[in-house]
């Protein structure tokens, strides 16, 4: 019986373990509705008490959810302090403790706990498949990313201190942090609008800023994309059956319907 419960609550490989998956991902979603709708003001207002019900609904079922994990895991203290323990504790803590706060003074606090509710929102990533590829993508292209964030760092520094040298003090660019400022706001195309070149010399460097930071964007993407696709390429599963391949996730072929060997 453990077992049982054991791959329906932590595993997704049997259609029980799907159906709960699947049952749970819609409260969670429900749960965030309802936070999400509970903080406009007017509906507050209108239906706090309906709000308050449902609330302490789905706090109910996340906590049963909760316990069942702990006795059911294998290894119940790791559960608890893994990220996931942290997020379902946190998933249902604010609506706990609430009751306990009364009085004007601490309403702000408590409104300000209701907020972690959100926290819901990342147990959904449990959901996507995808996210491991997506792991492991930037995991492998970490090395370069961190070259490539270096480049750009010395760049911010050399333009906003050349800005600093060409544009001066009487045009906004009083000290060379601020021109590193500019330079970086310039470069991640944000473009405040605060502090801006007056100086000919000035307006062509920000041009080329602006151009090299649309190129800049791509980099990154690039990176990512390339290592996401040799990962899936390296755990492709192949069908020996009818020679096509499938992804790693996959118990059944797409093409000719027959069980995939690991």
């Amino acid at each position: 019986m453990r077992e049982k419960l054991y791959s329906i609550i932590f595993g997704t490989d049997t259609r029980s373990g799907r159906i709960f998956d699947q049952a749970l991902l819609i409260i969670i979603i429900l749960s965030v509705l309802v936070a999400m709708i509970d903080s406009v003001p007017t509906w507050y207002k209108l239906y706090h008490t309906e709000f308050l019900y449902i609330e302490w609904g789905f706090t109910i079922i996340f906590s049963i959810e909760y316990i069942l994990r702990i006795l059911i895991a294998r290894r119940p203290l790791r559960y608890i302090f893994s990220f996931w323990g942290v997020i379902d504790i946190l998933a249902i803590l604010p609506t706990l403790i609430s009751p306990f706060f009364e009085g004007y003074e601490t309403l702000i606090i408590v409104r300000s706990l209701r907020l972690l509710r959100i926290f819901r929102v990342l147990k959904m990533t449990r959901f996507m498949q995808e996210s491991n590829v997506l792991y492991h993508s930037l995991k492998a292209s970490s090395y370069k990313i961190t070259v490539f964030l270096f480049f750009v760092i010395m760049l911010t520094i050399v333009c906003g201190t050349v800005m600093y040298v060409v544009e001066g003090a009487e045009n906004g660019f009083d000290s060379i942090p601020q021109g590193i400022y500019w330079s970086i706001v310039t470069l991640t195309t944000v473009g405040y609008g605060d502090i801006s070149p007056v100086t000919p010399v000035g307006k062509i460097i920000a041009s080329l800023m602006m151009i090299t930071g649309y190129g800049i964007i791509a980099i990154p993407t690039g990176l990512i994309t390339v290592e996401m696709a040799r990962y899936k390429t390296k755990n492709l599963k192949h069908c020996k059956h009818c020679d096509s391949d499938n992804g790693q996730h996959a118990k059944f072929c797409d093409q000719c319907g027959e069980e995939l060997e690991d």
